[in-house]
């Protein structure tokens, strides 16, 4: 197998296709990958933003813009479509994966060429459920991937000057998908420092084109009144925001990214037993040390909860696992090894099936999916408002305020007693959802303060349901 992927002749492309759909579409027949929160989410902000809502000014939530627009986008195309959002992000691997097996190829980064690295990054994508769904960070992610051959030398000062204003304003696409990716910068600093002529107009370059997409979209949201909003759901929860609620719990993500780890730690110990021949080779082993430190430290900034963390450790992860494929004495020690790796991810994946998740002590993903609340299985396609944590009665219906995200709604619901929480309560429901669903509490304490919106509401024969008369 590895001989045969060794090979960089493009049909390799056609297995490792095969081999990415082989490891997905039998769970998806089998019905073990069903709608994540993190498609939910992305179902309200595409819908709302399709429905001429502008984001954070009327629909509040931490999505960055992007990726919002990403999802509007595909709302356009095909409203609701789990399978559309499933088929996207499997392209976006697919093309993440070939992206960088092409630039490790064309700039020579190690002695071995063809299609190992793709092949070692869509197995290791395929360890957890999560990189199965569309999440900003998965979107953000292909936006560095193309940045990285950006990053990398050239022989005119010319080029440097372009490719590095080219690879600020990738990773600005990426921020703007997923704020945390911005700390990428830093592996562009060290590529700077690495290879570039004239290292502080260089950064400055970087952070020139890194900022021109923000200083777009901030203008953007200052003609439209947003820019205040925009600052307070965006930029300013870097570190400590709500993207974790759509993540799978901390402990079951840590524990899905052992096998990429351990193959992070063996390529990263076997590195030291090869010997690269050109400087090039080592600045760029240097390089990829630098992004590996980076994603460690980006996932424990965001305590290792966030959807789809696993894709910010593929890149280097794929690089290292060259080290453990490359030609040795005793060849079939590599293939093994591959083997073990493929039997490790259809295990890890399949464990649900095959009866073997309390042995693995790894709960099944499908436990924190997405699903629609049976108490309110009466509504059906209806526009609702939703007091409460509780967002599977959006699953099957539609969200028709700005308050998609119940710990953001708290800045009115959570104030009742302040003047301009009501106030603003007033402005955003002009026209009441024709269904109410009151899990707080709330709603005697909105009738008398606000009785011309909440006190047309009446009760339904479904408990904690109303409907406006």
């Amino acid at each position: 197998m590895l001989e045969f992927f060794r090979s960089a002749l493009p049909t390799r492309l056609v297995l490792l296709i095969l081999l990415a759909l082989g490891l997905r579409l039998p769970l998806i027949w089998l019905g073990e990958v069903p709608l994540s929160l993190a498609e939910l989410r992305g179902w309200l902000v595409g819908e709302r933003l399709h429905a001429g809502a502008l984001l954070y000014r009327e629909v509040y939530d931490h999505t960055a813009p992007l990726a919002a627009a990403v999802y509007a986008l595909l709302d356009v195309a095909l409203p609701r479509s789990w399978f559309l959002y499933r088929l996207l992000a499997l392209a976006l691997v697919l093309v993440q994966a070939v992206r960088l097996n092409q630039v490790l190829n064309r700039y020579n980064v190690h002695p071995e060429r063809g299609y190992l690295a793709a092949l070692t990054y869509v197995l290791l994508a395929s360890a957890s459920a999560e990189l199965d769904t569309l999440s900003p960070l998965l979107i953000g992610q292909t936006f560095v991937v193309f940045a990285l051959s950006s990053l990398l030398p050239t022989s005119r000062e010319g080029y440097d000057s372009s490719r590095l204003f080219r690879a600020g304003f990738l990773l600005g696409l990426a921020a703007l998908c997923f704020l945390p990716l911005a700390w990428l910068l830093l592996l562009g600093l060290f590529a700077v420092i690495s290879f570039a002529a004239n290292t502080f107009r260089s950064f400055l370059l970087l952070l020139c084109g890194f900022a021109f997409p923000y200083a777009v979209v901030a203008t953007f949201f200052l003609y439209t009144d947003a820019l205040p909003l925009f600052r307070q759901l965006h930029l300013e929860p870097m570190l400590n925001w709500a993207a974790g609620a759509d993540a799978l719990p901390r402990t079951l993500q840590l524990q899905l990214l052992i096998l990429p780890g351990v193959v992070v730690l063996l390529g990263v110990l076997r590195m030291f037993t090869a010997s690269l021949g050109l400087v090039f080779q080592v600045k760029f082993q240097q390089l990829m040390l630098v992004w590996l430190a980076v994603a460690l430290v980006m996932g424990a900034a965001l305590r290792g909860a966030a959807p789809g963390l696993l894709a910010v450790l593929l890149a280097p992860a794929a690089y290292f696992g060259l080290y453990l494929w490359q030609r040795t004495r005793r060849v079939w020690i590599a293939e093994v090894l591959l083997l073990l790796v493929v039997g490790a991810v259809v295990t890890v994946r399949y464990r649900t099936v095959l009866g073997l998740d309390e042995l693995l002590h790894l709960p099944a993903e499908a436990r924190y999916a997405a699903r629609p609340e049976p108490r309110y299985a009466a509504l059906q396609g209806q526009p609702v408002l939703v007091l409460g944590r509780g967002r599977g009665a959006y699953v099957q219906n539609y969200a028709a305020t700005p308050y998609l995200d119940w710990t953001l709604a708290q800045r009115d619901f959570g104030r009742l007693n302040e003047y301009a929480a009501v106030f603003r309560l007033a402005q955003n429901l002009p026209q009441p959802p024709p269904y109410l669903i009151d899990e707080a509490g709330l709603l005697p304490e909105l009738r008398y303060k606000l009785p011309t919106i909440f006190g047309r509401y009446e009760r339904t024969s479904t408990p904690r349901v109303y409907r406006l008369k």
